[in-house]
């Protein structure tokens, strides 16, 4: 993964909508980034973002919910295998910076424990070296989402971005990072933190046209 200190986004917050209370956690490391209503940047519009990396340096993290149409074999053919696994078998858009870099998440096989060379991010769930072969990597895979570019912020960015009601910080599941039905996977996340987060999911696209 490229560098991203100094390469974050500037993410447009609306005054007046709903949104997120209390500060940032100090490590945001493995959660999720709902994007509230408020959150007027077109880059996050509506996107959950999975965070890789947090910490004094800043975040970086990759939007699990924008797939394109470009099949996986198309930039990286010995990966296509791993991703019919857990279709759609295409290349996500992973966020503004750097997206010619692309990021693999993967799943390891049932049953296998951490190994040295493995980083897990949720449960089974890990970042995997894509030069190396999916049968040499260190645990049996058992699928992947490939994501090009990721969101990246400068240290104190994201936490302000939060403080000020860009986003909510909900809890993870393994199978997010996978879910076969991306365009949904706003309005489900909101739907399943129940409360008024939950009310959000049914929150218009246009309130305007409401």
């Amino acid at each position: 993964m490229a560098d991203h200190a100094g390469r974050g986004h500037d993410a447009g917050v609306a005054d007046g909508d709903v949104g997120p209370a209390g500060g940032a956690p100090a490590d945001l490391t493995a959660s999720l980034l709902v994007a509230s209503p408020r959150l007027e940047d077109p880059n996050f519009s509506r996107t959950v973002v999975l965070i890789l990396d947090h910490g004094g340096e800043g975040a970086l993290g990759v939007v699990l919910n924008r797939p394109t149409s470009l099949d996986v074999d198309e930039i990286l053919q010995p990966w296509q295998e791993q991703a019919e696994l857990t279709p759609p078998a295409h290349v996500f858009r992973g966020g503004p910076v750097s997206p010619d870099a692309v990021i693999g998440l993967a799943r390891a096989a049932a049953g296998i424990p951490p190994e040295a060379g493995w980083r897990a991010v949720i449960g089974r769930v890990g970042t995997v070296d894509l030069g190396v072969a999916p049968e040499d990597q260190p645990v049996p895979l058992a699928g992947i989402r490939l994501f090009a570019g990721y969101a990246g912020w400068i240290t104190g960015q994201l936490e302000s971005e939060i403080d000020d009601g860009g986003w909510f910080v909900v809890d993870a599941l393994a199978d997010d990072v996978f879910s076969d039905e991306p365009d949904r996977l706003w309005h489900d996340i909101l739907r399943r933190q129940g409360g008024e987060l939950g009310l959000l999911a049914a929150y218009p696209l246009h309130p305007s046209l409401n």
